[in-house]
C-alpha cells in the first residue's frame, strides 16, 4: 500500500489535472494506518522495527494529508469554475462530498451572474442535512473525517459514538462498527 500511495501522492503534487484513484482508495489506507499503528503496539519500545514503523507512519500521514490537500483544492477550483468534475477520477468519499458542493458552488455562480446584471439576486442554496448514526465499535479506528467535513475520533474498542450516516455505512460495511439502536 506504501508504493500506492506514494504514487498516488507523487502523481497529484506533480500534475495539474486531478489524478484518477481507485474508489477504495482512502478505506484502503485507512486499513494501511490502522495496521502500522497496531502492529507498532505489538513491539517491543526501543527496537530498529518500532523506529522504522514509527518514521513509515509519519511518512505516510504526511503524505495522506499532502494528497487529501492538494486533491480538494483541485476539485475546489474546477466546481468554482463551473467545470464537470471527472467522477470516474474520483474516490466513493470524494464523490459524495463534490454532491454537497456542487449546489453551492451553482447558487454561488447564479448570484455572481446575477449581480453583474445588475440585479438583486435571490439566494436560494440547496443544503444537503447530514443525519447522524449512533455506532458501537468493534474495533479501534483513526479520527476520520465525516461528511459532514468535521474530525470524528479516534475511537477505542467499544466507544459509542455519533458519526454521519455516510460514513455509519462505511464503518459498519467494513466490520469496524455496528449501529445502535436507541429507544
Amino acid at each position: 500500500m506504501y508504493d500506492e500511495l506514494y504514487a498516488a501522492w507523487k502523481m497529484e503534487i506533480e500534475n495539474a489535472e486531478l489524478g484518477s484513484l481507485p474508489s477504495d482508495f482512502y478505506a484502503r489506507v485507512a486499513d494501511y494506518l490502522r495496521r502500522i499503528k497496531e502492529e507498532n503496539k505489538m513491539l517491543e519500545k526501543k527496537t530498529v522495527k518500532v523506529s522504522l514503523l514509527e518514521h513509515e507512519l509519519a511518512n505516510v500521514k504526511r503524505m495522506v494529508q499532502e494528497l487529501l490537500l492538494t486533491r480538494y483544492r483541485k476539485l475546489a477550483k474546477r466546481i468554482v469554475e463551473g467545470q464537470k468534475v471527472p467522477a470516474a477520477s474520483l474516490t466513493d468519499e470524494e464523490a459524495k462530498l463534490c454532491n454537497g458542493i456542487v449546489p453551492s458552488a451553482d447558487a454561488y455562480n447564479r448570484f455572481v451572474a446575477s449581480l453583474l446584471q445588475g440585479q438583486v439576486p435571490k439566494l436560494e442554496v440547496e443544503t444537503v442535512a447530514h443525519t447522524r448514526v449512533t455506532l458501537r465499535f468493534l474495533k479501534a479506528v483513526p479520527s476520520i473525517i465525516g461528511a459532514d467535513m468535521k474530525t470524528y475520533g479516534p475511537f477505542m474498542v467499544e466507544d459509542v459514538a455519533s458519526v454521519p450516516v455516510e460514513n455509519a455505512k462505511i464503518l459498519v460495511k467494513q466490520g469496524l462498527a455496528k449501529q445502535v439502536e436507541l429507544s
